[in-house]
């Protein structure tokens, strides 16, 4: 459905735009038909700025997006519109995306006078209170409300109801559920996991690797822009073998262990973003000059069916054992 193939975004920094940052760097995964992917990694890593790429928020500086065998880069003004009739994004903050003058019914009235202008009054207001009674809400109860009168939960419902009424077939979940109480949470959490059942695809972006697991089918790790480990959950979790993946899931508290008998090391050396490195060099326990750790990135290789790695201690898997995937060899 969506695929990304060696996607790059670079910013220019420093003094007179001197220095180059890049922020996402040869990234390639795919996202099938009702598949959940977890974008997964901690602040800085790049997962935002994926997503906004996907959207058409930010543009790319390298590399391509398919939609349904389509570059999503070359899209103007009908063909974006007509994306956006399938493609949509839920972000971190509820609050940021209304305007606290107007009701939340407004979000509804722009996407009628943008996507369905001829569409009958009740036949809309039939399908606005379909879509919010899908995501469990009371649409006499939230409809005529100010965003500063509903909880973050009910936002975030009235947003992915919001893309629902396109009938979407792809959502770009963006740390959507950060800013919950946990009881919120597991609500969002289920609902996403019944609109997968339906059919939707999902990316859901996050720092917290036991929403990951919860819900996604496959798993993504980035660190510093870069894929250090990504196949199918199970294995990325419960086979970890990235050395910052391994440190990751090590950082996970358990309710049978006292946090300081965890030991995980976060100090790093700071190294130059524009390193032809690996980018967990400065950082790596394992790390080995002679395999070249500091000298060059470490290519994306299947160890396993469907579970691949970027580290030079790796092997990758008979070639009878691989399921190759587009746009990573």
């Amino acid at each position: 459905m969506l695929k990304l193939d060696k996607i790059c975004k670079t910013y220019r920094v420093g003094a007179f735009g001197r220095h180059e940052l890049h922020a996402v760097k040869d990234v390639s995964f795919e996202v099938k038909a009702g598949e959940v992917v977890s974008l997964i990694g901690e602040s800085g890593s790049g997962k935002s700025t994926i997503g906004k790429m996907i959207l058409r928020l930010t543009s790319l500086t390298e590399g391509t997006i398919s939609f349904g065998e389509v570059d999503i880069a070359g899209h103007r003004r009908a063909d974006l519109r007509e994306y956006y009739r399938t493609v949509q994004g839920v972000f971190q903050d509820p609050f940021s995306s209304y305007n606290p003058i107007f009701k939340a019914d407004r979000v509804f009235k722009m996407i009628k006078d943008e996507y369905c202008p001829h569409v009958p009054n009740n036949v809309w207001k039939e399908k606005v209170d379909s879509s919010l009674e899908s995501v469990g809400l009371n649409p006499d109860e939230v409809l005529d409300k100010y965003p500063h009168q509903l909880s973050g939960g009910q936002l975030q419902r009235l947003l992915i109801g919001r893309a629902l009424l396109l009938d979407i077939d792809f959502l770009v979940a963006d740390e959507i559920i950060s800013m919950l109480d946990a009881s919120t949470r597991i609500d969002v959490l289920n609902l996403l996991a019944d609109l997968k059942s339906r059919g939707l695809s999902i990316l859901f972006i996050t720092h917290d690797l036991s929403l990951g697991y919860y819900i996604s089918d496959r798993s993504v790790i980035l660190y510093r822009g870069r894929i250090v480990e990504m196949g199918t959950t199970e294995k990325v979790f419960n086979n970890s073998l990235h050395p910052y993946t391994q440190m990751l899931m090590v950082a996970v508290p358990h309710l049978h262990e006292k946090w300081q008998d965890t030991d995980v090391e976060l100090e790093y050396e700071q190294i130059d973003p524009s390193s032809v490195g690996c980018p967990y060099y400065g950082r790596c326990p394992v790390a080995e000059t002679d395999l070249g750790c500091h000298r060059e990135n470490p290519p994306l290789i299947e160890v396993e069916p469907d579970h691949f790695v970027a580290c030079f201690l790796q092997k990758p898997a008979p070639i009878h054992e691989r399921e190759s995937r587009p746009g990573v060899w």
